[in-house]
């Protein structure tokens, strides 16, 4: 059987520093697409050294960003991979030997191994993190939400073995750059579901994150790294529904002005 191609699409914005591992570790895919939200530094010029399928896009957000790429792939089968994700030579050989034979999934999870600041995490509730990455283009596109938004396929699926590399942030100046955007986009998703934020939003909910993750899932075997990792987390979820509460004073105001 003539093994089935694949193209990987990789969403950009100002990745000089991790985008050429990232893509000397996928040149071996039939296509390589870089969707760009208008880079500034250097990402475009070293993405040209791997592919000449570049389209700069306005971003939205990551959902919408990925679900206007995904039609747009040659091949039949697609992979998302973001800019600081590695694929491994042995998750490698094992799409292109599952992509060389009879299957009948429409989708692969995959598991990551996580860094952050530098360090493996092992345990926080990242120890079992899988994300469905590999697709028939056709099948899978992503949920409709701002952020933490997952691939929907409706035909079956199945994990591979080896798992795929994700570092994270690498200091806490990149951190909060995109944790302040994050717990926005956060806060609008949950605005459809809770229609008023009340004080157990704002403490209960982020110390069950702390406790689910520092010691139900075992944070502080981690030391230090687990510590400060559970500890934003927990943070996260304080300023969502902060936000929250903040756009609902706004709306409450504006309609007792009206």
């Amino acid at each position: 059987m003539e093994r089935e191609k694949v193209s990987i699409i990789i969403p950009t914005y100002n990745e000089e520093q991790n985008i050429r591992d990232c893509l000397e570790s996928v040149k071996w895919a039939d296509e390589i697409f870089i969707v760009d939200s208008f880079s500034t530094d250097g990402t475009l010029s070293i993405a040209r050294e791997y592919t000449d399928l570049i389209v700069q896009h306005p971003y939205e957000n990551s959902a919408a960003q990925k679900n206007w790429a995904i039609p747009q792939a040659t091949h039949p089968w697609v992979m998302v991979v973001d800019a600081d994700e590695r694929v491994t030579p042995e998750l490698r050989d094992e799409i292109l030997e599952m992509l060389s034979r009879p299957h009948s999934y429409d989708g692969f999870y995959i598991y990551r191994v996580n860094h952050f600041l530098g360090k493996r995490i092992r345990y926080c509730g990242w120890q079992r993190d899988d994300v469905l990455r590999l697709f028939k283009r056709d099948k899978g596109r992503y949920e409709k939400k701002e952020v933490h938004a997952d691939v929907v396929v409706p035909g079956p699926t199945t994990h591979l073995r080896h798992k795929l590399l994700h570092y994270t942030f690498q200091s806490f100046d990149q951190y909060l750059k995109k944790f302040d955007r994050y717990t926005s986009w956060a806060a609008g998703d949950r605005a459809k579901r809770t229609r008023r934020v009340h004080w157990h939003h704002l403490t209960l909910r982020p110390a069950a994150r702390f406790v689910r993750q520092y010691v139900l899932r075992l944070g502080f075997l981690d030391g230090l790294s687990g510590l400060v990792l559970c500890s934003l987390a927990a943070y996260s979820v304080f300023l969502k529904y902060a936000k929250l509460w903040e756009r609902q004073q706004a709306q409450s105001h504006d309609g007792k002005k009206s």
